[in-house]
């Protein structure tokens, strides 16, 4: 009895784990995922894995994907709660990378209860990465179009870029959506031996929290998003949100200068440096002061001030506009050695997830034009402004484009952190992320400055590791006060 019952079970355990992942028993060739663990030679406190999952969900028996992922084991294994997976955004961002880190960055009862285990996303760092030429990375237009014939060639460079990229990466190159990403998280969940997890979600990460509690919602213990983003934006939202949030950041900045002593530029008209600073880059005389002899350009400044205020790193941008003026500029000491092919997912995922039409160039100047009304310092979001030009003349139309999610049957609480200065994912997100979800839906804003804030405010960690560990969520309107930015390397 026993002998004869042992295949009917395993049958029966293979159509259920099929079906689970959303695949016709009929179609499936491949078996059910198995992750192979063995100490990682990065951290030895930390288990590393691979295991195989479709190119394309939609064929199983085609060709494979190769997915890395990392696992932090709960610290009091008697108490273990579950898996918390973990994704830090980007696109781009190493997963794996953040499990090595995530005792500097959780809080210590979390990493007591909780396995953290990081997937990084496919086309991502370890998991069969987007390749492409460093050279032709390197040609990268200004995404500050000001000519027709920058638009053509913008377009023409995008095309070409994505060929590249495809004969480089292989068949993963047109399936990275994120749509794709969640039908792999959950294969991990189901090697894992977990009837649910819980899924911390940063930036970029937060899309994958939202479409994996969307189609997932029954296999999800918790949920939390720190700097959200919303999937309903069309092009123009995308672009007006995300460039007043810039500006935002940067009007921050300035007050910031102005009340503390710590600025180098305390005293002096920061508008007026940066006018003077943006003119040169348009002239093509702007050096960076910290890559001689590298030229900045009106978009690279803006960049530059990007990400100066993501965590907010004021006090080092003070001194970066300092040396810019001239009055300072040190060379890099050694140039970096030759790489022919490097990691470049960022275009491929973001044309693969948003639908972000442009008609043509008078529809783009048009928009820019609006974009430079409303923020005359930052010109435009750096971010949602590379997404835009970049995605012109992609050759794949997206498999995942933006939707209002409409919150399913079973969806578990859902834990939003909203940063009130964010430069990157505006607060209007959370907002309207939180609207979407309804009741399910508690948004704890930070009033303070930077994207993503788990580890920068105690405030915000105490709520959120009181929700991860017993699914207790914040009142109504629940804030946490700003902390004021220190300078770089100052605990």
């Amino acid at each position: 009895m026993r002998a004869s019952a042992r295949p009917l079970r395993a049958a029966i355990i293979t159509v259920t784990t099929l079906l689970a992942y959303g695949v016709s028993p009929a179609l499936a060739i491949p078996p059910p995922p198995v992750i192979v663990w063995h100490p990682c030679p990065e951290n030895e406190k930390v288990q590393c894995g691979e295991m195989k999952v479709p190119a394309d969900w939609a064929n199983p028996g085609g060709p494979t994907v190769t997915l890395t992922m990392a696992r932090r084991p709960a610290l009091d294994p008697a108490h273990r709660i579950g898996a918390l997976l973990v994704n830090p955004g980007g696109p781009g961002g190493s997963a794996v990378d953040f499990t090595f880190d995530a005792s500097t960055f959780f809080g210590a009862q979390v990493l007591k209860q909780f396995d953290i285990v990081g997937m990084d996303p496919r086309g991502v760092g370890r998991s069969s990465p987007i390749l492409c030429s460093q050279d032709l990375v390197d040609a990268k237009p200004s995404p500050l179009i000001e000519t027709a014939a920058q638009y053509a060639a913008t377009i023409e460079y995008n095309r070409k870029l994505a060929a590249d990229c495809a004969a480089r990466t292989g068949p993963v190159f047109a399936h990275v959506d994120t749509g794709s990403v969640v039908r792999d998280v959950d294969a991990v969940r189901v090697a894992l031996g977990e009837q649910k997890i819980s899924f911390y979600g940063a930036s970029y990460g937060s899309l994958m929290g939202e479409q994996y509690a969307e189609r997932y919602p029954e296999r999800l213990r918790a949920l939390v998003l720190d700097g959200v983003m919303d999937h309903t934006a069309n092009v123009g939202t995308f672009l007006v949100q995300e460039t007043d949030a810039a500006q935002d950041s940067f009007r921050e900045f300035v007050a910031w200068c102005a009340r503390d002593e710590k600025c180098v530029l305390r005293g002096q008209d920061v508008d007026k440096i940066w006018a003077a600073l943006m003119a040169r880059a348009r002239a093509g005389t702007l050096s960076n002061p910290y890559e001689q002899p590298e030229k900045l350009n009106p978009a690279t400044l803006a960049q530059a001030a990007f990400a100066a205020f993501y965590e907010p790193q004021w006090y080092s941008f003070a001194y970066y506009l300092k040396d810019a003026t001239g009055l300072k500029a040190r060379s890099r000491s050694s140039p970096p050695p030759p790489v022919d092919i490097v990691d470049h997912s960022f275009p491929a995922v973001i044309c693969s997830d948003w639908y972000l039409p442009i008609t043509g160039f008078p529809d783009l100047h048009r928009r820019l034009s609006i974009l430079a009304a409303r923020a005359p310092q930052m010109l435009a979001s750096p971010l949602a402004l590379s997404a835009t030009v970049g995605c012109l003349g992609w050759p794949y139309a997206p498999p995942n484009p933006q939707h209002r999610i409409v919150p399913p049957a079973g969806m578990p609480p859902v834990l939003l952190i909203g940063t009130r200065h964010d430069p990157a994912t505006s607060y209007a997100w959370s907002q309207r992320m939180a609207q979407q979800l309804g009741p399910a839906a508690s948004l704890l804003t930070y009033e303070g400055w930077g994207h993503v804030v788990y580890n920068r405010s105690p405030c915000v960690a105490a709520t959120a590791d009181k929700y991860l560990l017993t699914l207790t969520r914040p009142a109504a309107g629940a804030s946490c006060p700003a902390v004021e930015p220190k300078p770089f390397g100052v605990g």
